[in-house]
């Protein structure tokens, strides 16, 4: 097997795991609160990571810990977004919203780093933009607040992109200690805000320690270093595609491990998002470029 497949494979795992985790979140939010999970997950995600990978972290440098620190409060904000927004709205439309990220990002990138947008983004935001308002609006033409904070997780996950594409174009910082080091700081974050304004406790039955041991060993750990280790070995046009899938699988968690089932029209703006994600992603011109070649060949 190519080593480009196997990476391919290793990312489509992450991404399963991801797609799971909204379902994971619901579970564990019964017993313990939105900042104590948060600060499980990251913390312990955190100090597996380094008792696996001890000699090479402890090599770390200032710059490598200045971005970890930036990284790590965009990421808090994140789960934020993600974990209040499972608690607010359906899975399915958190699992949706949560994934938009991959269509602010090249926005983002238009408005702060000037980088030319491709065509096919005006396009793409319109099959949104109806893809939302079609998954969450109501009769009264209201989002619920879970809707709302899904789609904040996925604008400060557009700025983590961003921050982290910057970040390791940076000759003095080692990615894979970036990638580990961010997860400390988010799991502090979470520490204190708990503190704060939570009474922290542990889970107090099997199946909520269950969900968040596999969303802090596979959901976290394992798909941040997967994910880094796994980069370099295939391309950042296969990465975007199989990141896409995400919604599909938490849609399909929601489904048959939580019996959760939408609206005729929620599923068809769930469509249009997906497709709309796809259109994002998928060189089309080349593409089709390639299947007219082949069938001229073939004739």
């Amino acid at each position: 097997m190519k080593i480009q497949i196997k990476a391919d494979l290793m990312l489509v795992g992450v991404t399963l795991c991801w797609g799971i985790s909204y379902w994971l979140i619901d579970i564990s939010l019964t017993q313990i609160g939105t900042f104590t999970l948060n600060t499980l997950r990251f913390l312990c995600a955190f100090l597996i990571a380094a008792a696996l990978a001890f000699p090479k972290l402890k090599t770390v440098n200032r710059i490598t810990l200045k971005y970890s620190a930036i990284l790590g409060l965009v990421l808090f904000f994140v789960y934020i977004g993600a974990t209040y927004g499972v608690k607010y709205t359906t899975l399915s439309n958190a699992g949706f919203l949560c994934a938009l990220s991959v269509v602010i990002t090249p926005i983002f990138a238009y408005i702060f780093l000037k980088q030319r947008p491709e065509k096919k983004l005006a396009a793409t935001v319109v099959m949104c933009l109806v893809g939302i308002a079609l998954l969450t609006l109501k009769e009264d033409l209201k989002p619920a607040l879970g809707d709302i904070f899904s789609i904040l997780c996925a604008v400060f996950y557009a700025i983590h992109l961003l921050v982290t594409e910057h970040a390791v174009k940076k000759a003095e910082i080692n990615v894979f200690q970036l990638g580990v080091f961010q997860l400390s700081f988010t799991g502090l974050y979470n520490l204190i805000i708990a503190i704060l304004v939570e009474d922290p406790s542990l889970p107090h039955s099997s199946s909520v320690w269950f969900a968040v041991l596999f969303l802090t060993i596979f959901c976290t750990g394992f798909a941040f270093i997967v994910q880094t280790i796994a980069q370099q070995f295939t391309s950042a046009s296969h990465v975007g595609v199989i990141f896409s899938l995400e919604p599909v699988f938490a849609g399909a968690a929601a489904f048959f491990l939580a019996g959760e089932v939408l609206s005729g029209r929620a599923y068809f703006g769930a469509l249009l998002m997906i497709i709309s994600i796809f259109v994002m992603e998928l060189d089309l011109k080349s593409i089709a470029e390639k299947i007219f070649k082949k069938n001229i060949k073939s004739n």
